[in-house]
């Protein structure tokens, strides 16, 4: 059964990748048109800018909410790495719970945000507000899974930066051959 989540785990997580890297071209291939167009053809297009912008947007949040890792995270390492492991648990109890109290606090308000933004528009590609940032709120509701996960880890006596599921996830993948 283990095996079996760890590979759903790797898959999604390969998907996730691949989400990021076709968002990832979309806005490099919407980056050049608005070059070409602007300097060769001396005819700007606010469409391919927005598209620029939106892509970015969408891809820092999409990565940090499915992509990256624990330890791809920025973290004062020097303290942590300091102390004995017990206090290091502590520490990410304390973090991980003051993170889910900040986001579980922030979603309703988040979600009235989003869904009231539904009365505008983008000013070219006329894609509706609630849309653009609908992406948010697929971040806060993955990290207030993934610091329950932390918390639940750190309790268990096990430290989550060193032994995530995650690492092992990744780990299992790089032997997997399958697409």
């Amino acid at each position: 059964m283990t095996n079996k989540i760890r590979q759903i785990g790797s898959w999604l997580h390969r998907r996730a990748e691949n989400i990021a890297a076709l968002m990832l071209a979309v806005m490099f291939g919407a980056f050049i048109v608005q070059v070409a167009f602007r300097y060769l053809l001396n005819f700007p297009i606010g469409g391919a800018s927005e598209l620029t912008i939106i892509m970015w947007l969408w891809i820092v949040l999409w990565g940090a909410a499915f992509v990256l890792r624990e330890n791809d995270e920025i973290r004062f390492d020097i303290v942590y790495s300091a102390v004995p492991a017990k206090v290091r648990r502590v520490m990410t109890i304390m973090a991980a719970t003051a993170l889910l109290f900040l986001y579980g606090v922030s979603l309703p308000a988040t979600w009235d945000f989003v869904t009231f933004m539904k009365i505008q528009d983008t000013s070219y590609l006329d894609i509706r507000f609630d849309w653009l940032f609908s992406i948010y709120v697929i971040f806060a509701v993955a990290i207030l899974v993934r610091y329950t996960w932390i918390i639940i880890t750190a309790i268990r006596g096990k430290d989550p930066l060193s032994d995530s599921l995650h690492e092992r996830v990744l780990d299992h993948s790089d032997t997997d051959t399958r697409p």
